[in-house]
């Protein structure tokens, strides 16, 4: 399946300092390549964004957002649709936020200050001072950005061809087992193209990759109220031992200690 485009907004206008635009992606939607004059927080309240930006390709979930600094190219789509919100920063707010695209992660303070900023927005009556209620907000949100933790493992997506369309039937079922022989055969290639480049572009092996994206998923699942075993079976591992030790080899800790933790950080 094809993608379609979005339209990029008609009356954009200059944060000063901050704007935020709230807006849905239909599933397989994306803006075409652009860049603004401006800094630019890329997220979604619901639904899971790819990004591409600064020679990067990601997805992120709902507690991840992307950094874009002023003038930096990118493209912002859906696989499986997604409820958008997009802080734009005027360059004199973002003069301390990183020169560089990059991932962090969104405490539960930030969603809910980006929510309220987005309801003000669409507000009939907004206070212009930065001494009242909406410039309050602007001032916690700028804060929050400057201690946001960044995040450097995040999920490397390819920009397009059979390397695509692989990632995206694996991340629509990823209980699919099949190596890269089976996929090779159903794209027409031999194993050793495919995987050389799947390599290149991803900078990954397949195998790595795909227990990335199942750990993406898993915490996607349980976040939602999946309990581990049940999580376990929904992508594809044979036991919820095999499970525990894939997550707890790469993110180091077991699955329930890590979302323990994620719920004391005042996550969901």
């Amino acid at each position: 399946m094809t993608w379609q485009t979005v339209e990029t907004p008609t009356d954009a206008r200059p944060p000063d300092p901050l704007t935020v635009r709230a807006q849905g992606i239909p599933a397989r939607h994306a803006f075409v390549e652009h860049a603004h004059a401006w800094g630019q927080v890329v997220y979604a309240v619901a639904g899971v964004l790819t990004v591409s930006a600064d020679r990067q390709n990601l997805v992120i979930s709902p507690e991840q957002a992307v950094w874009l600094p002023v003038g930096a190219r990118h493209r912002v789509g859906s696989l499986l649709g997604a409820e958008f919100r997009s802080l734009w920063i005027a360059a004199s707010a973002s003069r301390d936020l990183p020169a560089a695209a990059c991932v962090f992660r969104v405490s539960p303070l930030l969603r809910e200050l980006i929510v309220e900023a987005a309801a003000l927005e669409r507000g009939a009556a907004v206070e212009a001072s930065p001494d009242g209620y909406a410039g309050r907000v602007t001032a916690l949100i700028l804060d929050q950005l400057r201690r946001a933790e960044p995040l450097p493992g995040a999920l490397a997506w390819p920009r397009g061809g059979p390397i695509a369309t692989l990632c995206e039937a694996v991340y629509a079922d990823p209980a699919d087992a099949r190596g890269l022989d089976a996929w090779a055969r159903e794209l027409g290639l031999s194993a050793r193209t495919l995987s050389r480049r799947f390599e290149a572009e991803l900078g990954l092996s397949f195998r790595g990759w795909r227990q990335r994206l199942r750990l993406f998923k898993a915490i996607e699942l349980m976040g939602g109220g999946l309990d581990v075993t049940r999580t376990a079976l929904e992508l594809g591992y044979g036991s919820t031992s095999a499970f525990v030790y894939a997550f707890r080899t790469v993110l180091g800790s077991t699955p329930r200690a890590y979302m323990r933790g994620r719920r004391g950080r005042g996550g969901p």
